[in-house]
């Protein structure tokens, strides 16, 4: 195999659980070149990865760069991502492939009928299955993220009382089932009575000026004012993480960080728990719920009106 395709076009925290696939080729095929196919919006997580020859990218349709591909003559294809797109591309490209089997059925049969037939296993490690035909195996050392020197964020600029230590704070995710209610997380950083930095996008700046006005000193509110890479630099330097079910938390477990990490309407049972993270790590949720999960993904608002799943969470598990 001397030139190996790997195809995983979203979301950050996808294509971060992917890395083990990616190291584990490199350290056990040393001679192998190693592409990725990916979105171009996501092309910066992987940029900096010392073990990947070479990185394609696309918009939206795999027809922009099906004939690049075609004349890169790839000896084997992994498909990390199963869907219309990535098949597209396989059978544009005729080699041999092995493809990440998604277990949408089971999925849906634990969201539906709140029936658990998932494997006790990591996505990572069905990831890892897509390669074993190839004789790789997993290594173990957990994930990667590699942060450019230029994106590496100074303690000093920080604001002094935070310079000592602080805990991350992730105080977004993708859907709002996902994530703490203001007031909740409010709450949680009072009693945590330690400096705290909030990290997440622009879309979470109201949220964060809200706690932070609430909280008063302890907070540094860092949402919008970083890219992914800076806030990775963050997290990489803080002395604990809280975060909901998002990218910034499985680059929290590439760090080998304490996370605390907090599930709503989501459950850890679909196999995307921070990998490898440090020992001291915790899960916190409200279990026996009838209704959840409620999604494999998230929703907007509560379908059931009382976001029990979140408005419940015990406020002692993050001391």
């Amino acid at each position: 195999m001397k030139k190996i395709l790997i195809i995983r076009f979203s979301s950050i925290g996808d294509i971060v659980l992917t890395t083990p696939v990616i190291r584990c080729i490199r350290e056990q095929k040393p001679d192998a070149e190693i592409h990725f196919l990916t979105k171009v919006s996501f092309k910066n997580i992987l940029e900096n990865n010392p073990h990947l020859t070479k990185i394609h990218t696309i918009e939206k349709d795999v027809k922009e760069v099906i004939e690049q591909l075609q004349k890169e003559k790839f000896d084997f294809v992994v498909d990390l991502h199963n869907n219309i797109r990535s098949i597209q591309t396989k059978n544009a490209l005729s080699a041999p492939s092995s493809t990440f089997k998604k277990l949408n059925f089971k999925k849906w049969v634990l969201v539906n009928f709140k029936v658990d037939k998932m494997p006790k296993v990591h996505v990572v490690d069905r990831y890892m299955d897509t390669v074993a035909q190839l004789g790789i195996k997993n290594d173990n050392k957990g994930l990667d993220y590699f942060i450019p020197a230029k994106d590496e964020v100074n303690i000093s600029s920080l604001l002094a009382s935070h310079q000592s230590g602080y805990i991350g704070f992730v105080i977004g995710a993708k859907h709002f089932t996902k994530q703490l209610p203001t007031e909740k997380i409010i709450s949680i950083c009072k009693k945590l009575n330690q400096p705290i930095i909030l990290l997440g996008g622009k879309e979470d700046i109201a949220r964060a000026e809200e706690i932070e006005k609430a909280v008063g000193s302890a907070i540094y509110n860092a949402c919008g004012k970083h890219n992914l890479n800076q806030s990775a630099s963050i997290i990489k330097q803080a002395k604990k993480i809280i975060s909901h079910d998002t990218g910034l938390m499985h680059i929290a477990a590439a760090f080998k960080k304490e996370i605390i990490s907090v599930w709503g309407n989501t459950v850890p049972a679909f196999g995307f728990s921070p990998y490898l993270p440090d020992s001291k790590s915790k899960m916190v949720e409200v279990k026996n719920l009838s209704c959840r999960p409620c999604s494999k993904i998230g929703y907007d608002k509560c379908p059931k009106g009382h976001f029990k799943c979140m408005m419940a969470i015990d406020e002692s598990a993050f001391s």
